[in-house]
C-alpha cells in the first residue's frame, strides 16, 4: 500500500501546505464517495458505479490504497456481460429508483439483456463507456507489483479485460474498418457534444411525459443537456433495449466511431499486452491488435484539413466536421506519425483550443458557433480529458506544455472544490462538486511526472513503438 503522503509536484517544496491540503482534500472526496465495494462519482447526481469513472478513480486510488483500487476495478468487471461488454452503470440496489434516471427498471438488463448474457443477479445499464480499464489495471499493478502478484490481481482481471476488448473489436466494429463504434451519445462519455448534433437530428425524441429527469434535481439546467437532447437519448436507449441490446445486424439510428474511445482502446491494448506478459500469456496478439487499431484510427478518423481526428458518422456517412477535444486525445497513442503529432499539438495551441493560454483545454472548439462555456460537453473543461492530454503531450516530448497544464489542473481542482467540470477560461466550477475522478486524477497529478513508468511511454516502463527515445524530439523549444 502506498502512503497518502506522496511527493509534492515539481516546483513545490516538500511539505508545501497547499499541496498537502490539496492531497488531503482529494483523499477525503474519495473516502466520502466510497460505498464499500466501489466509488460513486458523486453522492447526489451520480449515486451508482460508472464504468470509465471507476477506471480513472482506480488510477488515483492506487496512491491511497492499492487494494481498494483493485477492488474498484474488480467490482465493475464482476458485472460484465457474457458477450464481453462492460456496462456503463452498475446499479446499487440500496439506492431508490427515483434517485437516478434511467434507473434499473428502465434498462431491465437481466431480462432485456438475457440473450447478450447480462448477469442475472446484478442490474446494469445496457450500453458501454470508453475502455480505460486495462490501462487502469496495469497502473494499479505498477503501484505495488508485489502485492498485486501476491493477491493474483492481474490473473483475475486479464480474461475479463481481454473479453471486453474482443467485444469492442468484434460486435462493435459496425463500420467494418476495424474501429469500435458507439451506438448512444452516452457511450463515448461526452454526452451532449456538438459532434452528435447532426446524427441526433435523425432521432425522434421520446415524449417528455414518459420520463423524469432526475439530473436536474442536482444540477443547473443551464449546465446540463437540453430537454430535446435528453429526449433523444431516452429514445435511443429504449430502442436498443427493446432490440435486446443487439449490435451487429441491427439498424442503429445513431452509430459513430469516436477518436477518444479508440485511442483509449489502443493504449489499453498495449497495457493488456503488458498484463499478458506478466501473467504468462502471449502479449503478441495484443500488440498486433494495437498496431491494427492505430492504422485504422489514422486511416478512418484523421483529417489533415481539420488538423485533428474527427468522429465518423456510420449512419449518415462521412466525418463529422465539429472539433471536439476527443480529436486531440489520440496524442496518448504511441507510435503516431510525427507529422500527425506536430499537427495535433499545433491545433491544441490554435484559437480553437488555446492550450498555452487558458487554464484547461475546453471540451469543444472555442471558435465553434455553438460553444458554451457552461453546458456540459459543449465547451467546459473536464479533468479526465485534460489528464489524458497531459500524458499525450509528455509522451511526445512537449514537457513544458504538459507541466503547465498539470499545474493549472491542480490549481483548478482545488479552487473549484473538485468540480465535475469548469469554465475553460475562468476555471470557475460547473456541474457537481466533490467529483470522483477529479479528486482521483488530482492525486495522480500530485505525483512526480512519469512516476508510473507511463508518461512518455506505453505504461510498460519501456518506450512504446515510435515514441521519442530522446526527450528533445518534437519537444517544446
Amino acid at each position: 500500500m502506498t502512503s497518502l503522503l506522496v511527493e509534492t509536484p515539481a516546483g513545490a517544496a516538500a511539505g508545501d501546505d497547499a499541496s498537502d491540503a490539496l492531497r488531503r482534500g482529494a483523499a477525503q472526496v474519495l473516502l466520502s464517495n466510497w460505498t464499500g465495494a466501489s466509488t460513486v462519482p458523486s453522492r447526489g447526481l451520480y449515486p451508482h458505479q460508472w464504468s470509465w469513472d471507476s477506471a480513472f478513480i482506480a488510477i488515483g486510488l492506487r496512491h491511497l490504497s492499492v487494494r481498494r483500487a483493485q477492488r474498484e476495478l474488480e467490482t465493475l468487471l464482476h458485472a460484465q456481460w457474457e458477450d464481453g461488454r462492460v456496462p456503463h452503470i452498475v446499479f446499487n440496489p440500496s439506492v431508490p429508483h427515483d434517485a437516478y434516471f434511467p434507473s434499473p427498471d428502465f434498462w431491465r438488463s437481466s431480462s432485456a439483456g438475457a440473450a447478450a448474457g447480462a448477469p442475472a443477479g446484478t442490474e446494469t445499464s445496457g450500453i458501454v463507456q470508453p475502455p480505460v480499464h486495462a490501462l487502469a489495471a496495469w497502473l494499479v499493478h505498477l503501484a505495488d507489483p508485489e502485492d498485486s502478484r501476491r493477491r493474483g490481481f492481474l490473473p483475475r482481471v486479464y480474461g475479463r479485460l481481454a473479453a471486453w476488448h474482443d467485444y469492442l473489436t468484434g460486435p462493435r466494429d459496425l463500420g467494418g474498418g476495424g474501429l469500435a463504434a458507439m451506438v448512444h451519445p452516452w457511450e463515448p462519455g461526452m454526452d451532449n457534444s456538438p459532434c452528435w448534433d447532426a446524427p441526433l437530428e435523425r432521432v425522434e425524441p421520446a415524449a417528455s411525459g414518459s420520463y423524469r429527469r432526475a439530473d436536474l434535481d442536482h444540477g443547473q439546467p443551464s449546465e446540463r443537456p437540453t430537454d430535446l437532447d435528453y429526449g433523444r437519448y431516452v429514445r435511443l436507449a429504449t430502442d436498443y433495449r427493446d432490440g435486446g441490446y443487439a449490435d451487429a445486424g441491427t439498424g442503429h439510428a445513431f452509430a459513430v466511431e469516436d477518436p477518444c474511445v479508440n485511442a483509449l482502446l489502443i493504449v489499453s491494448e498495449h497495457a493488456l499486452a503488458r498484463i499478458a506478459a506478466e501473467t504468462g500469456a502471449d502479449p503478441a496478439p495484443h500488440e498486433e491488435r494495437a498496431a491494427r487499431l492505430t492504422e485504422a484510427l489514422v486511416e478512418r478518423l484523421w483529417s489533415p484539413e481539420a488538423g485533428m481526428f474527427l468522429c465518423r458518422d456510420l449512419v449518415g456517412g462521412g466525418l463529422i466536421p465539429q472539433k471536439s477535444v476527443t480529436g486531440l486525445i489520440p496524442l496518448i497513442v504511441p507510435g503516431l506519425p510525427q507529422e500527425i503529432v506536430d499537427t495535433l499539438v499545433a491545433t491544441a495551441r490554435s484559437t480553437a483550443f488555446r492550450l498555452d493560454e487558458v487554464p484547461m483545454v475546453p471540451s469543444y472548439d472555442f471558435t465553434g458557433t455553438v460553444f458554451d462555456p457552461s453546458r456540459y460537453w459543449r465547451g467546459p473543461a473536464w479533468f479526465n480529458t485534460n489528464w489524458l492530454l497531459e500524458r499525450g503531450l509528455r509522451q511526445y516530448g512537449h514537457t513544458r506544455a504538459a507541466d503547465r497544464l498539470r499545474a493549472a489542473m491542480l490549481t483548478a481542482a482545488g479552487r473549484s472544490g473538485f468540480a465535475e467540470y469548469v469554465d475553460p477560461v475562468t476555471a470557475e466550477a460547473r456541474g457537481t462538486r466533490d467529483f470522483g475522478w477529479t479528486a482521483a486524477l488530482t492525486l495522480d497529478l500530485l505525483m512526480p511526472a512519469g512516476q508510473d513508468g507511463q508518461a512518455g511511454q506505453t505504461g510498460s516502463g519501456a518506450p512504446g513503438p515510435g515514441a521519442p527515445q530522446d526527450a528533445t524530439v518534437g519537444a517544446d523549444a
